[in-house]
């Protein structure tokens, strides 16, 4: 699936939230502003309980927390690059900086699964992390993962 299909400009953002909490509550945040449908705590409450069945921290400082929501008929996205890097209990135990967040449909799990596979596969590249990791705003945050 096109990533820019997914992932609007509007769900990227560059920030510092200082806790897994805050940073799971801050794509919450950003996905219910841009899809007023869904409700910030349906959100966090689905990646809350992914989350609660093992750390979804890659590894690496990446983090791709997803969750699945049933009033959706769409995958919806978030990209977080953090200032500071967050503690997330990541398989490496390093904290995360880079996160894609991923929301999925109920009934669309295989789906989900390669779209996963996808991005972890794209957040591995080294080129694209250390641009990621270079960016100084949204929008360029945004074009480097979309490229």
């Amino acid at each position: 699936m096109e990533l820019r299909i997914i992932l609007k400009p509007e769900c990227t953002t560059c920030a510092t939230p200082g806790s897994k909490k805050k940073v799971l509550e801050l794509i919450s945040d950003l996905i219910a502003a841009k899809y007023p449908e869904l409700s910030a705590q349906e959100i966090f409450e689905s990646l809350l309980k992914r989350e609660k069945m093992g750390s979804t921290g890659i590894g690496n400082g990446i983090a791709i927390p997803h969750g699945r929501i049933d009033s959706i008929k769409e995958p919806i996205a978030a990209l977080i690059k953090c200032e500071q890097p967050v503690a997330f209990e990541a398989i490496d135990k390093q904290p995360v900086d880079i996160l894609f967040a991923l929301l999925v449909p109920s009934e669309q799990c295989q789906e989900h699964l390669s779209t996963l596979s996808a991005m972890a596969e794209k957040l591995s590249d080294k080129q694209t992390l250390k641009q990621l990791r270079k960016s100084h705003d949204e929008e360029e945050l945004y074009q480097v993962i979309t490229a």
